[in-house]
């Protein structure tokens, strides 16, 4: 009797004390949060898959898994704030290209990724049950990073898709997450893709996370993320020689665009704060201009 009693009590405590860890514990509350996040994705592959499977592989399945990732937002309480998405409306084919700092991106490409638009991704992905399974069907890109030929016939192949099929594709140049060191330098494979395609270039550009998400510090909150989309880089006429200057041609754009979003960022800070508290960034200038806001981005960053 005893024992019940206590196999009882220990059933009460348990989610009791998980409450008041989730409530007082901001460690417990990153671990809680990333848990969810990933099995949401996971739980979403499993139920779409089917019914992307009555289609076949196909980019059009790319409207489910957006609309299963776009509802996170609001569970986690991040604003959207997007600049510049009015330069995506062109009915050619094209690359856009986009920093990459975690695995909160999704959120931010699924905010922004036009119709017909499929992310180019690590071969290994497609190895994660469920989840590969809904990106494979959804004409996701896989590549091999290990085996140099076969990521360049990968690349080759996907420039005679794109002018095709009128295919958009989505790159991460940095080649790995990077939230916490200024941009790294970009890898030349989606330069490459566009020039063969002959295709224009679209620099997208997601702001630090900093002030609500941090896997160093294990911080989750909510607050607010603004992406910002470049004008267009054109490549017709480009050859391969000319790679290597449109790679940091456009990785040059984006870091500017960065710093620039980190200053106007800094400086919305400074005003909410009292005097003696200062931004990291209390040097920089404020760029100028007039973003337009998709959604409505009231409310303050924690």
């Amino acid at each position: 009797m005893m024992e019940v009693v206590l196999f009882h009590g220990l059933l009460l405590f348990l989610p009791l004390a998980a409450l008041l860890l989730y409530r007082y514990n901001a460690t417990f509350r990153y671990f809680c949060k990333m848990a969810f996040f990933n099995c949401w994705i996971v739980a979403m592959a499993t139920l779409l898959s089917p019914f992307a499977a009555f289609r076949g592989r196909s980019v059009e399945n790319m409207r489910l898994l957006r609309a299963a990732i776009l509802p996170l937002k609001r569970f986690y309480g991040i604003k959207m704030q997007v600049w510049g998405s009015e330069h995506l409306n062109i009915t050619e084919p094209y690359v856009i290209v986009c920093n990459h700092q975690a695995s909160l991106d999704l959120m931010g490409m699924v905010e922004v990724i036009p119709d017909r638009c499929v992310p180019i991704a690590k071969k290994e992905l497609m190895y994660m049950g469920p989840v590969g399974w809904a990106c494979w069907l959804s004409g996701i890109i896989f590549i091999n990073r290990q085996k140099r030929e076969d990521a360049i016939h990968v690349i080759s192949q996907t420039a005679r898709i794109m002018r095709r099929e009128n295919l958009r594709v989505l790159i991460f140049p940095e080649g790995t997450r990077n939230q916490d060191k200024p941009m790294l330098p970009f890898k030349r494979g989606a330069f490459h893709l566009a020039v063969q395609a002959q295709v224009p270039i679209f620099p997208m550009v997601i702001s630090p996370y900093w002030d609500f998400f941090s896997s160093k510090d294990k911080k989750f909150t909510s607050g607010t993320c603004t992406i910002r989309i470049l004008p267009k880089v054109e490549t017709q006429g480009l050859s391969p020689k000319d790679v290597p200057e449109l790679t940091e041609t456009v990785r040059q754009a984006m870091a500017d665009a960065l710093a620039d979003m980190t200053a106007n960022h800094c400086g919305d800070q400074r005003a909410e704060q009292p005097p003696l508290l200062h931004c990291a960034a209390a040097g920089a200038g404020r760029g100028t201009g007039s973003p337009q806001c998709e959604e409505d981005t009231t409310g303050t960053s924690n």
